[in-house]
């Protein structure tokens, strides 16, 4: 019987550790109201407007559209917006964005248009603050090099901007260069995902590392909406709720009766 209490004991200390200390938000930091808001995913694109490109983003401007983009570095430590790893889908070309340099990356057209691979300097220039920017670290790794070099290109802008990544890691060291940025943890169900139940995957879709990140805010898969783990988080913490990709209107106004602010696409 000893021993029966014992385990017992032990694995509610655990589920008690999982719940209140592991998966915590940051709640003890009031956060930028003005940030809460719908976001256009990599900008307003659409047919003939590629994704993160400068006028998907002059388009998200002008319609007074919040603008979520991807950042990641280039061989010679640029920092390019654009989301996947490889080039593949968006040019064509058959490598990784970070095995070439800002030169070359800048001359590559875009889904066959004559809009390029833009840098973030270019982007905050085009921007200049006339709409909040939602800014997501690429990075699977414990490489952090990344972050550095966008927290120097923030302290100059003049906008406001809120930081969120997948990677828990990246959150936690980018706040050691803007402590009080607004931050999000993105989310979805790694093991549905990558359809592998490793143990890294297994924490990540229970939001283990949320110790790390403290985030500010939760921005998840629309199809995990109704995960345990998060409804958890948000119920208990009340912390703000970002949904993604919302795609078209009616979506878009679903999550907002779920009290979420939408990543959106308009197509």
């Amino acid at each position: 019987m000893i021993a029966v209490f014992i385990v017992l004991t032990i694995i509610i200390l655990l589920i008690l550790l999982y719940l209140f200390v592991f998966t915590r938000p940051c709640t003890n930091k009031p956060y930028n109201k003005i940030l809460l808001r719908d976001y256009a995913h990599r900008g307003l694109h659409g047919e003939k407007v590629p994704e993160n490109s400068l006028s998907a983003f002059e388009l998200a401007c002008r319609n007074n559209f919040g603008i979520e983009l991807d950042v990641q570095l280039s061989k010679d430590g640029t920092v390019m917006v654009f989301h996947d790893y490889s080039l593949l889908r968006m040019t064509g070309t058959d490598c990784k964005l970070s095995s070439l340099d800002y030169s070359k990356l800048s001359q590559m057209e875009l889904l066959n248009t004559k809009e390029t691979i833009p840098s973030f300097k270019e982007v905050l220039e085009l921007v200049n603050g006339r709409v909040h920017i939602l800014v997501e670290l690429k990075g699977e790794s414990l490489d952090a090099s990344l972050c550095p070099k966008v927290a120097e290109l923030l302290k100059e802008y003049k906008g406001e901007y809120c930081i969120e990544s997948f990677n828990p890691f990246l959150i936690k060291e980018m706040r050691k260069y803007l402590p009080t940025a607004f931050y999000g943890q993105l989310y979805t169900n790694v093991c549905r995902d990558k359809k592998k139940y490793s143990i890294l995957n297994i924490l990540l879709t229970g939001m283990v590392f949320n110790f790390l990140s403290r985030p500010d805010f939760i921005a998840y898969n629309k199809l995990d909406r109704n995960s345990p783990v998060v409804r958890f988080i948000t119920k208990v913490y009340r912390i703000p709720k970002f949904v993604w990709t919302a795609k078209g209107k009616s979506e878009i106004e679903d999550a907002h009766t779920y009290s979420e602010y939408a990543i959106f696409e308009m197509k």
